[in-house]
């Protein structure tokens, strides 16, 4: 008897579970293309301007370049689509024109998509996508994790769309019941990349593994990929639509296409090397160029005529930049071979990168770049620009630093105050989503023309990338006030918060050389109050290196045994509006 009843219940849990697995799940789907704002990034031109909605050139260069360029410039190779959800499972669904591009790329490269989440520390982690290939292709992410620990509106993703096919149409679908947030195409200033098939994307496996992609991943900067297979050629109609793009850098990277074997004569080269650049500069004075030489073939070695190709390449590229460099040009660089740096396992075909020599690639990228937009890293993660979203409950981040970008353009400060949640809920503009002490930042910070440029939740590697991204940009501040460094207590040591605020201040000074700054010590917190004590006289040790005026206000906000005094916080790390009233108090003396 008790053997039947197992048997009907396992009977009746396995038809359930049938029952549950053959439910199908109803999607809400999302059409980029028909969104009321711009969200597919990577386009220089768009709505109107474009012929399809996916396409990298204007409509108007189908008269100007040739055929093959206007051809291979519906190639959606590049672009990027960023969005909100929180899901555990999102449907990609879409059309492309074209065939299999080469026999040796993987059609997951030429024509399927890629999906990115982000966590709520700025980082990046892949998802993989179950795909079927025909007149619809349909990628599927299943058992995604909606949420991060410190938010439960979703996360940003980010889907790279195919490097060698054309995209006609395209939806995301998410779970009837879920929120999916488009997010706007970023507005900083775009890296700019002219080239051939390898900044197209061949022969990576997957478009996220285009050496283009990458590297926009690392600088968390919005790219746009100007990759013609075969077609990069340094010409000046091409050249006239870089040109109108308004750039952080502009990247020349097409001698593959401009070896012998193109029957492009050596003077015919060098001049075009030459007047892309005197194109590129006559419009845009200080934007940075980037010139690169050939990589090279990883068969090089063994083969004498294939070297020789290179060889001479690098060689007129080389007599071009000595000679702009003579005439004076000036923000002109140049990324050699040697330093791109390609192993012997790097190359499909002896041309084309795999994934190895995309990432490679990425790597010679990002170095000279960040040398060349005084953005460079450290090996802790306090001195690494992240982003973050920890605190969705009261605030987006994102937004913020939009806000905060528009408000310094309009209001140029006297004075910036840049911080966490302690400087965020203080007061100021932009609001915050409540205010502690709006009274005493009324009465002193506003008639300074004090600035208020505290986020919540920030560490020092957050304040980093804002520095990185704008905030310290386009202005003249007399003074910058820091105070940055509690959330970082349980992520690092001392050592790699004292290293962080050292690399933050340099980065301060280099984007405000003549501003004062002034840094105040890490505030006391409860049950921390030893460990804050003793991280402070760390920081005390830099402060005279690097030339800044320390204050610790502790002894205002501390009883005599050393512990937070209650009375003047609201939970033993922020202050309540007595606390703020005594810390701008000692404050005010220091503050210009």
């Amino acid at each position: 008897m008790k053997k039947k009843l197992l048997l009907c219940l396992l009977l009746a849990l396995y038809t359930s579970q049938i029952t549950l697995a053959q439910t199908p799940v109803e999607y809400v789907w999302w059409n980029p293309a028909k969104n009321d704002f711009p969200v597919i990034e990577g386009q220089a031109w768009m709505g109107k301007d474009i012929q399809n909605p996916y396409d990298r050139l204007p409509a108007v260069a189908e008269k100007n370049v040739r055929k093959e360029v206007w051809n291979l410039s519906h190639s959606s190779a590049g672009l990027m689509i960023r969005f909100r959800a929180s899901t555990d499972q999102i449907v990609v669904r879409y059309v492309v024109s074209g065939k299999q591009a080469l026999p040796h790329m993987p059609a997951t490269g030429v024509s399927g998509v890629d999906l990115y989440a982000g966590n709520s520390d700025g980082d990046w982690l892949w998802a993989a996508g179950k795909y079927t290939f025909g007149d619809t292709i349909q990628y599927r992410f299943a058992n995604l994790e909606p949420n991060d620990t410190y938010h439960q509106k979703g996360r940003e993703y980010r889907l790279f769309l195919p490097l060698y096919n054309s995209v006609q149409w395209l939806e995301i679908g998410v779970p009837k019941g879920v929120t999916l947030t488009p997010l706007a195409v970023r507005p900083d200033k775009p890296i700019v990349v002219y080239g051939t098939s390898i900044a197209q994307g061949a022969c990576a496996s997957r478009p996220g593994m285009a050496w283009t992609s990458i590297l926009g991943r690392k600088l968390d900067r919005p790219l746009i990929n100007l990759g013609f297979s075969g077609n990069g050629r340094l010409e000046k109609e091409v050249i006239a639509y870089v040109s109108q793009v308004d750039a952080s850098l502009y990247v020349l990277d097409c001698l593959p296409n401009l070896i012998s074997t193109v029957g492009i004569k050596p003077d015919e080269i060098k001049s075009r090397i030459l007047e892309s650049v005197k194109m590129l500069r006559q419009k845009h004075a200080a934007t940075p160029i980037l010139l690169v030489e050939h990589a090279g073939y990883t068969d090089g070695s063994i083969s004498p005529i294939r070297q020789q190709y290179y060889t001479e390449a690098n060689g007129i590229m080389r007599q071009a930049f000595a000679q702009l460099k003579g005439e004076g040009v000036k923000g002109l660089y140049l990324l050699p071979k040697s330093q791109i740096n390609l192993d012997m396992d790097a190359m499909v075909d002896g041309t084309h990168p795999t994934d190895l020599g995309m990432q490679q690639y990425a790597d010679a990228y990002e170095k000279i770049i960040r040398t060349i937009l005084n953005e460079p890293v450290g090996p802790f993660s306090t001195t690494k620009p992240r982003t973050q979203y920890r605190d969705a409950k009261s605030y987006d981040w994102e937004t913020r630093h939009h806000d905060v970008m528009a408000r310094l353009k309009a209001k140029p400060p006297r004075i910036v105050f840049m911080g966490n949640s302690i400087t965020h809920f203080w007061g100021g503009e932009p609001k915050g989503p409540y205010v502690q002490g709006g009274d005493s930042w009324a009465s002193v910070m506003e008639p300074l023309k004090v600035q208020n440029l505290g986020y919540g939740w920030d560490r020092i590697e957050n304040v980093l990338w804002r520095v990185y991204h704008g905030e310290l940009d386009g202005y003249k501040a007399e003074q910058v006030v820091l105070m940055i460094g509690t959330n970082n207590i349980f992520a690092n040591t001392e050592a790699e918060i004292v290293a962080g605020l050292k690399f933050l201040v340099q980065a301060i000074k280099s984007r405000q050389p003549t501003a004062d700054i002034l840094m105040i010590a890490i505030l006391p917190r409860r049950d921390e109050e030893k460990r804050v004590a003793a991280l402070n006289e760390a920081i005390t040790q830099i402060t005279g290196e690097l030339n800044v005026t320390f204050i610790q206000p502790a002894a205002i906000l501390t009883k005599p045994d050393g512990k937070v005094d209650e009375s003047l916080f609201t939970d033993g790390l922020h202050p309540n509006p007595e606390g703020y009233r005594k810390l701008v108090g000692a404050l005010k003396p220091y503050l210009k």
